[in-house]
């Protein structure tokens, strides 16, 4: 008998367990108890806890009761809904994938549904009102399958898997940003949902929401044991019977429902399948049974929270609606940092696992014939972009006639109009392009650029703030807004970076979340401005519209001053692709290095988008095509990633005033459908590869 009362008496170790498990779910409950009537008191119109009680307890034919039981109530439930749906879809990504850094946003599941939704409210809308969860279902199956695949799969490493997916939905988000461009008037009443809103008109989005969210939780905590075997490694699960497979396909299944049927009610959210689960595991829990129910809790809690954190300032400041997914992006992105900085131990012992070359070998072709084949490429190209363009086209004899200085209307189209355009998009080429060699020769990995380390949504940030701000500032002064952005968001991840001895893989994650708040601030802007579809959104994109000759002059001054400095210290940066052992072995002092070679970057960076917005891909795309041709050189990279960076935005500012006149299609629309699909696949062949 003693001996059963002690197999049966709980330990301290049970009690323990008892007590985080109570405080945990109790915690979550009382905090969702506050929120709840927090989210009914405060909108546009403050209501009092006394008449939300009233409402609550006995409804009445009065105005405070049905703003209470037909507005707010809804986007309450619908806030807890879709917290907990994202959070149960993070932590059962986090299990399939083994990786800490999986959820429906950094797999690109969000991205890939909105671009669905956006696509059949444009083409095929009677088709998306019959059935938006089968839109958004494919959407983010599809894209969650290209970031878990091109990530390297099982193989995959936290900063592939994230780099996979924000790749994935950058390129995602340009075709978005294309299908709004294009169908202003159509797609304008989704700027805000696509920012992620939980504003609810009526009871229809609960109604359709929770039956879909409840059933997948249910199949989900039905499957807990046998997530929890996936804790273990594959050949352990395989030898207890476990079917991996099929549980890793139910994992990812149950996640893609989940994030649709959000996406589908309230816009894409991100960072709470990220943050709620890690929330939970930090009180010890590993069992999957308790880490559904708590990120059920403290999804609901954080979305709701954020949600309320909305209205409240909306209520004091009288400013506009600001979207949940903005607030939650500011919320999320520190706890990213944080997570990145003090739980990820291993991180920083693994810079080697990025490589300078992504799927295939060098070709190697005579420096010098390169040089004068893209030197006569651009120059060809520079003159039919001068001669083609609008409604109007210049002879050849014309055109030299206005750039020798005659008068005319020629020569007014040309000098005024078409030859400021040309020369900012191939500054503006050169100036990313070389931006991307350093950057990536900084980091040691071939899929980073100004735009994965946060400069480029911090200068579009800046620059934004300044617009919505002061729309009557000059125009002289937005340079100096944008670099101060990218300075700024430079400067944060390199401090932050900094006590990890700027080791590749965690400035490449610190940047990601520094992009993040950016692209959150821009979203807040573009809503609180109403600038959808205007010029200013436009720009965002990356335009050289309407470019003139002071944004010649001023990509000019950045060139000027920061590629000769990119030159003279090429053979110091042709030591960074080395581990950081090796290079401190042959006597470089490597942080100090990392560090110039990504401020001269950050601020090339900062000068293009000054001057033709936010364009993305160029960085990424240009020096992996040079390495292709040269090998790891950057000096030799430096000038042909100039020409050939140079040749490309000119190409696609000519092409993109040419083939839909009289409409302007901005230049860094063009040069993502062409760099999207070519990083992909080269994704894939590094994935290939590594297999």
């Amino acid at each position: 008998m003693s001996t059963l009362m002690k197999a049966t008496k709980p330990t301290c170790t049970d009690q323990g367990m008892q007590w985080r498990i109570i405080a945990m779910i109790g915690g979550g409950i009382a905090a969702l108890f506050l929120l709840f009537f927090l989210s009914l008191c405060y909108g546009e119109a403050q209501i009092s806890l006394p008449t939300v009680m009233e409402a609550l307890l006995h409804r009445q034919d009065k105005l405070e009761h049905h703003l209470i039981w037909d507005i707010r109530m809804p986007r309450t439930l619908i806030g807890l809904l879709s917290g907990a749906a994202l959070a149960v879809a993070g932590a059962l990504l986090q299990t399939v994938t083994k990786n800490p850094l999986a959820a429906s946003d950094t797999l690109g599941i969000n991205a890939g549904a909105y671009f669905m939704v956006v696509l059949g409210t444009v083409m095929f809308p009677t088709l998306l009102h019959q059935s938006p969860f089968l839109w958004a279902a494919i959407g983010g199956s599809v894209s969650a399958a290209a970031a878990y695949g091109l990530g390297g799969g099982r193989k995959s490493t936290p900063v592939r898997l994230a780099l996979a997916g924000m790749i994935v939905s950058m390129v995602l988000g340009s075709f978005t940003g294309a299908i709004h461009i294009f169908y202003a008037q159509e797609t304008q009443s989704l700027f805000l949902w696509g920012s992620g809103s939980l504003v609810q008109n009526d009871w229809k989005g609960v109604v359709y929401a929770w039956p879909w969210i409840t059933g997948a939780i249910v199949v989900a905590l039905l499957y807990s044991r046998q997530f929890d075997v996936m804790n273990l490694d594959e050949a352990t699960s395989a030898s207890l019977g476990q079917k991996v497979g099929l549980t890793r396909f139910a994992g990812l299944a149950i996640s893609v429902v989940l994030a649709s049927v959000i996406v589908s009610v309230i816009g894409p959210v991100g960072f709470v399948g990220l943050v709620a689960p890690h929330l939970v595991r930090l009180t010890g829990f590993r069992k999957h049974r308790w880490l559904i129910v708590g990120s059920i809790v403290w999804g609901a809690v954080l979305l709701t929270g954020a949600d309320v954190v909305a209205r409240i300032i909306r209520s004091t400041t009288g400013s506009g609606e600001l979207p949940v997914g903005a607030v939650m992006a500011l919320i999320g992105a520190p706890w990213l940092i944080w997570l990145v900085l003090t739980k990820m131990k291993g991180i920083a012992g693994s810079p080697g696992q990025s490589s300078m070359a992504v799927g295939g070998k060098a070709n190697r072709i005579p420096f010098a014939l390169l040089v004068g084949g893209l030197t006569v490429l651009i120059l060809t190209i520079v003159f039919l972009s001068l001669m083609f363009g609008g409604q109007s086209s210049v002879s050849f004899a014309e055109l030299i006639k206005a750039l020798m200085g005659s008068d005319g209307a020629a020569s007014y189209t040309v000098m005024k109009i078409r030859l400021p355009r040309t020369l900012v998009a191939a500054g503006a080429g050169i100036a990313l392009s070389v931006s991307g060699v350093l950057i990536q020769s900084a980091v040691r990995n071939p899929l980073a650029d100004a735009s994965i380390l946060g400069v480029t949504s911090g200068a579009g940030f800046g620059a934004l703030l300044v617009l919505v701000a002061w729309p009557e500032i000059p125009v002289s002064l937005l340079p100096i807004a944008a670099v101060v952005g990218a300075l700024l968001a430079a400067v944060l991840v390199f401090v932050f970076a900094w006590r990890k001895g700027l080791n590749p893989s965690v400035l490449i994650l610190l940047g990601i979340a520094v992009s993040a708040m950016g692209a959150a601030g821009i979203q807040a802007l573009i809503i609180k401005g109403s600038l959808y579809g205007s010029t200013a959104y436009i720009w965002l994109t990356g335009s050289t519209y309407a470019r003139s000759w002071d944004q010649v002059y001023t990509i000019a001054v950045f060139l000027v001053v920061l590629v000769p400095i990119a030159l003279w210290l090429a053979r110091r940066f042709d030591l960074l692709v080395f581990d950081d052992a090796s290079s401190t072995g042959l006597g470089l002092p490597v942080r100090r290095t990392r560090l110039l070679a990504m401020t001269v970057g950050v601020l090339l960076a900062a000068g293009a988008v000054a001057c033709v917005g936010t364009i993305g891909f160029l960085g990424l795309m240009v020096p992996h095509m040079v390495r292709l041709l040269t090998g790891h050189h950057t000096r030799k990279s430096v000038i042909l990633s100039s020409l050939l960076g140079a040749t490309l935005l000119v190409l696609a500012d000519g092409v993109g005033r040419t083939i839909v006149v009289p409409r302007d299609i901005p230049s860094g629309l063009l040069i993502t459908l062409i760099g999207g699909p070519y990083f992909l696949y080269l994704m894939y062949r590094s994935s290939a590869r590594r297999s």
